[in-house]
Order: C-alpha cells, then structure tokens, then sequence
C-alpha cells in the first residue's frame, strides 16, 4: 500500500496532465515482444462490478470467485475492505486469466486493465486541496506499446476500452468510499465492514439477506425494484449503494415501513 501512495504522490507532482482531447501513442497486439508481460507482477485491485462482471464471466458465486481469485491486503491506515486480484504462484506472479493466446475474459476485464495505459488521478480525493480530474499516461519498463505509432485521444481510447459502465459505478462506489464520514477519521464498527465488504464485493450474499431476511419487511422497497435487484447484479449493487448510505452514515436513503398495529 505505501508503493501506492508514492505512484500517487508522483503522478500529481510529475505526471503531464490529460484532458479528454490530449493525444497519445499506443497499440498493443499478440505480435508485440511484450506481449502479456503487462498482466504478471502486478496489483490489480477490483472495484465491485469488476467482481460482478468476473464472477458472472466465469459462471460461479461471488463468493466462489473471492475464495478463488482475490487476496484482502490489510493495512492501519485503510478506512474499508479492498479486495486484489491474486495472482498466480508462479516465478512470473501472472495472472490467473492470462495464456499464451491473451486474456481469458477479455470482454470482462477489469477497469484497470481496460484503462492501461492511461490512469485517473483526482487531487482533491488525494488530499492536495485541487480541484479537477486529470489523465495519465503509465509508461512501464517493460511495455513496448508506447513506441507503437498508432494515436488516440484519452475520449477515443476509452469508448474503444468500454469503459462507460465501469467508470459510472465507479462513480457510484466513490460516493461510499470517499465519503465525508471517512475524512472526519470516523472509524466503522466491525459489523459495518462486515457489509461494507459483502454489498461492495458478495453480491450474491447481499441478495440473499435482501430475500432471505426480514428486510423486505422492515424497508418499503417498490415491487419494480424488488424484480430488479432479484435478477441484475448491476441493479442489485446500485440499489446496495443507497443501502449502505443508509445503513453506514445515517442517510435518509432507505423508507422504514411503518409499524404495524
């Protein structure tokens, strides 16, 4: 977690900054020498529809994949569970959806992947006092994608990536991990992380509480959402978003049924 908090420090004080319009050079194919050097040897970590769109690519639980495919890193100074992808034990430390032929689950890949080699950096969320986000070009030792002449613009690169959906839940989740509460170093209680961890990364779990609790009891929740958040993990998320809100820093985004006489 320190080496990560020193790529953040340099990319605000060294990195050129990028708009939407700024132009960059890069290409990467199965006929480049660096070819899946990228995916060993790294830190991948997973945002929830990361999760929700592996776990359903693979075709098992949430809790299948998080057993399986993630490590949780813990450190003294995180405010909520993160969740990395785990790598193979192997000399190259390489993923585990990564062959000879590329990625297994390409069209599934997480944010990060799709992104490189661009980063996000947002200085007000780093604590610098700016405002404004900003773009980044990663340039790794080993990738040779940057000597490639094809150019794109940062908007061309990541409608051609895909990202859209991911960057909006990624927009959503921000909402709940970079929450006000979290910058007044309020701390949560273990039984607060324990949902913070199974809404954010146990979709499947989260469903099964929703439906097999009281909690459809105790909360007015409309029969539309109900049929959606049964059978879309994307619904399912979003509306876990508001119930956390809710049920971590007291926000009114839930309606408690009233009492039955």
């Amino acid at each position: 977690m320190k080496e990560l908090e020193n790529l953040k420090e340099a990319v605000l004080k060294e990195f050129p900054r990028l708009t939407k319009e700024s132009v960059f050079k890069f290409n990467c194919h199965s006929n480049i020498s660096c070819f899946n050097m990228c995916c060993t040897d790294v830190n991948i970590f997973l945002t929830p529809y990361d999760i929700i769109r592996l776990k359903n690519n693979l075709g098992v639980s949430s809790q299948e994949f998080l057993d399986r495919f993630t490590i949780l890193p813990i450190d003294g100074n995180q405010n909520h569970p993160v969740v990395m992808l785990k790598m193979k034990d192997d000399e190259n430390k390489s993923c585990p959806f990564v062959g000879p032929h590329g990625c297994s689950v390409y069209k599934d890949r997480p944010w990060s992947c799709r992104m490189f080699p661009l980063g996000v950096a947002s200085p007000k969320d780093a604590g610098s006092g700016e405002n404004g986000e900003f773009y980044f070009v990663i340039e790794e030792p080993v990738c040779k994608g940057h000597l490639e002449p094809k150019s794109w613009t940062v908007d061309e690169w990541m409608d051609a990536q895909e990202v859209e959906s991911y960057s909006a839940n990624g927009e959503l989740f921000k909402e709940i991990s970079l929450h006000d509460y979290f910058k007044e170093k309020k701390q949560l209680t273990p039984a607060k992380l324990e949902m913070f961890y199974t809404v954010c990364y146990n979709i499947d779990k989260f469903r099964e509480f929703v439906f097999g609790s009281t909690f459809l009891k105790r909360f007015d929740v409309d029969e539309e959402t109900i049929n959606d958040i049964k059978k879309d993990d994307e619904e399912l998320l979003k509306f876990g978003f508001g119930w956390l809100k809710y049920c971590l820093f007291g926000e009114k985004t839930m309606r408690v049924k009233p009492q039955q006489s």
